[in-house]
């Protein structure tokens, strides 16, 4: 499919072709479940998989209700080619990356390289014959992540008592706010769970010397936002994260700046901010 990956190009072609398998990606699944015309859409597909990003689990939720069909999340990476922590079609468990694909293995390790056991958080390494050997003319890169047979994947997962593995962020993404670790992700999850919520990026600016959280947020359809929702969406994380866990500053934005692939580009949301300018 060629054009922009809106959801009438993306519904025409579905209707078009009646494929069986739907690749996407969180942030189009989302605009899908919630656009009218939808209905029937998927009625020749029998499952959907999902990548680029977590899944939120209420667009899982919303997508099964609504379409009667799951949406496979996975994580693989160019490195190791291949996907190497997924869930399976039929056995989906809601709101993880699922466990380790046949043939790779996975590890979590702390800030100094130790490998921990058992129900933990840290970061995750993986092994596997489809790794790539270096990266071309960067030694140190290679040196960094390219840990004997483990490579480094660079994301903060939590694996739980059952196994499953949960993403947390991107190491380099991770907040700390009064010496504790914030996930963005968790906080932007909460946040897309409002109803008046249909986008959402958190990233850390420096206010005054000190880290606070600021969230970056689309709302529905001719719904701008407001001071008092701002303050809602505050209350709103509160009682469904730790007490720390929620935006310090909330700036509603037409349209987050996002990746070909539909992923929000924090790094834009860190240069908006540290100019003081809106998105």
């Amino acid at each position: 499919m060629r054009g922009p990956t809106k959801p009438e190009p993306v519904l025409a072609t579905l209707r078009r072709h009646r494929p069986t398998v739907f690749f996407s990606v969180p942030a189009l699944f989302g605009a899908l479940v919630r656009d009218e015309t939808a209905d029937g859409a998927m009625d020749s597909v029998r499952f959907c998989v999902s990548a680029a990003e977590a899944l939120p689990p209420q667009t899982f939720d919303r997508w099964l209700e609504r379409f009667g069909v799951e949406i496979i999340d996975g994580i693989g990476s160019t490195e190791m080619l291949h996907i190497f922590c997924s869930n399976r079609p039929g056995a989906v468990e809601r709101g993880t990356t699922g466990r380790a694909v046949p043939g790779y293995d996975l590890r979590i390790v702390d800030e100094a390289g130790q490998v921990l056991e058992g129900p933990a958080v840290g970061g995750l390494e993986v092994r596997g014959d489809s790794c790539a050997a270096f990266y071309w003319h960067q030694h140190e890169k290679t040196k960094s992540c390219m840990r004997g047979d483990w490579f480094a994947s660079g994301d903060r997962y939590e694996r739980r008592d059952d196994g499953a593995y949960v993403y947390v962020g991107r190491m380099d993404d991770m907040l700390k706010i009064g010496g504790l670790w914030v996930s963005p992700i968790d906080m932007e999850h909460v946040l897309l769970q409002h109803p008046r919520v249909c986008g959402a990026g958190v990233v850390g600016v420096t206010v005054e010397d000190v880290t606070r959280v600021a969230a970056y947020v689309e709302c529905a359809k001719d719904d701008a936002g407001d001071d008092v929702l701002a303050d809602e969406l505050r209350a709103w994380c509160k009682e469904r994260l730790r007490r720390y866990e929620y935006p310090h500053i909330v700036e509603f934005v037409d349209d987050l700046p996002r990746t070909l692939t539909g992923k929000v580009q924090r790094f834009a949301l860190r240069e908006l901010a540290a100019r003081g300018a809106p998105a």
